[in-house]
Order: structure tokens, then C-alpha cells, then sequence
């Protein structure tokens, strides 16, 4: 059985996400992607008995200043990935843990919804979750680079996010 370790921290003053229901609902985003995706992503291939990330929730202000330092782009987004396993081609388990990086999602873009024809999600908690799996993806390795790659990937954000009973949130 492998660990899985999600770290979360809330700077955004405007929405107070449940933050164990997000360690909850991750981890079952997360497993479903292993089990169904593991031979095709990051993980393949590697010996570990953990996985380690972190999801920092902020707001568009701050995802416009890690856009602008780190991927030259002077935009806000409504959500960045820092794959630091996926991306890395010296991939190195530490103490038999994979730190797959970090999920940055600004929740002021999640309440405006900017997802909602993509994410088809009814509520703000849904669109957050399609973000969340989102991130999950590009952690894994998974990208969007061609309408192919990108309709791969929305697919399974979908079938992920069947694994979450949304009645509970």
C-alpha cells in the first residue's frame, strides 16, 4: 500500500476550503490515476512506498507573480503546476518517497467560474476538484501540448472525478 502525503496551505482570505476533505478527495483523485494510468506516467518504473505533494490555495495576484517569475508569462492563471518529479530528468526517490511538486490554484478564479464550460462542473467545489485533478495530471507527467493530448487529459480528469461523491461536499 503506498502513502500518500498532501500538503495543503490556504492564503486566500476570501474562501476557507475544507482542507481534510481536500487531503481526502486528492489522495482518491490520485490513487484512481495509478492504478489506471501508472504504466503511462512519471511513476512507471520506480520503486517507492510514498508520494509527497503540496497545493497551495492563493489568489490570481499571486499566480500572476509566480507566472511572470517563473514562466514568463504577465498573466494570472487559474491554476500552475510545478512537476518537480515529472519534469526532472534526474528523477531521485528520497527514503523511498516521490515529491511530485506542487498545485498552486487561485480560488478567486475558481469562484469566477472561468472552467465551466471545460470542467462542466455545477458549483464552486467542483470546479475546484477538476483543478485539482488537473494539477494532478501534469504532476504525473501528463500534458496538453495538441488538441490529441488535450482531450486525453480532460477525459480522464472526468472519469477521475467520477470517484468523488460530490453529495458529501
Amino acid at each position: 500500500m503506498i502513502t500518500i502525503n498532501i500538503f495543503t496551505e490556504n492564503i486566500y482570505s476570501g474562501w476557507q476550503v475544507d482542507e481534510k476533505e481536500i487531503i481526502e478527495n486528492t489522495s482518491i483523485l490520485l490513487n484512481y490515476y495509478i492504478k489506471e494510468l501508472g504504466q503511462n506516467s512519471c511513476l512507471y518504473g520506480y520503486k517507492y512506498n510514498s508520494i509527497t505533494l503540496d497545493i497551495l490555495f492563493c489568489d490570481s495576484k499571486k499566480t500572476h507573480q509566480l507566472n511572470r517569475d517563473y514562466r514568463d508569462k504577465d498573466k494570472p492563471a487559474d491554476i500552475i503546476t510545478f512537476a518537480i518529479f515529472a519534469d526532472d530528468e534526474n528523477r531521485f526517490v528520497f527514503d523511498d518517497d516521490i515529491n511530485l511538486g506542487e498545485i498552486v490554484i487561485a480560488l478567486d478564479k475558481v469562484e469566477e467560474g472561468c472552467n465551466r464550460d471545460i470542467s462542466q462542473s455545477q458549483n464552486k467545489e467542483q470546479e475546484l476538484y477538476f483543478l485539482i485533478s488537473h494539477g494532478l495530471m501534469h504532476l504525473l507527467g501528463f500534458d496538453h501540448r495538441d488538441e490529441e493530448e488535450y482531450n486525453f487529459v480532460i477525459g480522464e480528469q472526468r472519469k477521475a472525478l467520477e470517484c468523488i461523491n460530490y453529495d458529501q461536499i
